[in-house]
């Protein structure tokens, strides 16, 4: 379309890449262009894909580590998406940036199955025209994004300038991004099968740290799956709060990002064997023994709704004043409730 404006994303294929341009690219693009491998291979067959200065139109080209791969992305031009009044929940705002606590529930981005009611929808009507246009009409001032069902903290860019500056800063991996959890058993050191699960090893302090590489499932492009020797690497740590239940059935752990993949935190969760309470995905329903829970603990984990999982506390420097940011967002009602309900019988006897 005449007029359209574009972003250049630009990859440098890493060590042992795929053979073939679309699937390289599938892994090292940065998550925040939000590209996924369909649209590759769309931006490849329309000439929009530059392999070392050369444009190529072949996904199946053959590529090599340290191969530059420039992206050349048309600004998403939906017309359609509009401001919409949906209350808000702001923790910090200023001219560059604003930081949202987002309920359960809620989509960060329009998408074909959910057009309207998102966080994008909202921040229309509350910014305005005040929103960086580097995501495009359809992602105006999105950096990252957290899951529908997942709660808590995400910054959100106003200027280009805090877009770029924001986006570097996640493609590097120094956004602070810790997350509280409701998980099935407690991640110990000191039990044996965990520490037997491949990937997973111990830290000083009882910390869990899960390294990975995340990739789509091969057969539910919905869900990712966790590969050894390809897809994108990934790092999360985590630690025991509280164990629930006599004998201990759940925990309430803390999980911070070194990377930031999608799912990444519940698909590492399962694997590890403590995939979280509710979550629809990777979770399952196991179901909570009545002696360590009680009937209304475990009635409450079956019913949960969504995966207990909340965007919990959000560090980085502030893209123009360079500024420490760091902000907290305190567990959501539903999931203090969920805990209330797995400990009523440990604390009432």
């Amino acid at each position: 379309m005449a007029g359209t404006s574009s972003d250049t994303v630009t990859v440098v294929i890493g060590p042992n890449p795929f053979p073939r341009l679309d699937k390289a690219l599938s892994r090292d693009v940065p998550e925040g262009a939000n590209l996924s491998r369909s649209r590759l291979a769309k931006l490849i067959a329309a000439g929009m894909v530059r392999l070392n200065g050369v444009v190529e139109v072949n996904q199946k080209a053959k590529v090599a580590e340290g191969d530059v791969v420039e992206i050349t992305v048309p600004q998403a031009s939906e017309s359609h998406i509009g401001a919409e009044d949906i209350p808000l929940t702001v923790v910090f705002e200023d001219n560059d940036l604003i930081v949202i606590n987002k309920p359960a529930g809620m989509v960060v981005h329009p998408a074909p199955g959910t057009p309207s009611g998102t966080l994008v929808n909202a921040l229309m009507h509350y910014c305005g025209d005040r929103l960086s246009g580097v995501g495009g009409v359809a992602r105006p001032g999105i950096v990252h994004r957290i899951d529908k069902d997942t709660s808590g903290l995400l910054v959100v860019a106003k200027s280009d300038v805090a877009h770029q500056g924001l986006a570097a800063q996640f493609e590097k991996h120094t956004v602070e991004r810790r997350y509280l959890a409701v998980v099935y058993g407690a991640p110990d050191a000191s039990d044996p099968r965990v520490r037997g699960v491949k990937g997973v090893n111990f830290e000083a302090g009882n910390i869990m740290r899960i390294t990975t590489q995340l990739a789509r499932h091969k057969t539910d492009r919905q869900r990712q799956a966790v590969l050894f020797g390809s897809g994108r690497h990934a790092v999360t740590r985590s630690r025991i709060i509280r164990t629930i239940g006599e004998p201990v059935v759940a925990s309430l752990i803390e999980c911070w990002l070194e990377t930031g993949r999608t799912h990444q935190i519940r698909v590492h969760m399962a694997h590890a064997g403590h995939s979280l309470i509710g979550d629809p995905t990777y979770g399952g329903r196991r179901k909570l023994s009545i002696k360590a829970v009680g009937e209304a603990g475990q009635a409450a984990a079956r019913a949960f709704p969504r995966q207990a999982l909340h965007a919990a506390t959000l560090g980085f420097k502030h893209p123009v004043s360079g500024e420490d940011m760091r902000f907290e967002a305190e567990m959501p009602e539903d999931m203090a409730k969920l805990i209330a309900d797995l400990t009523r019988k440990s604390t009432s006897t």
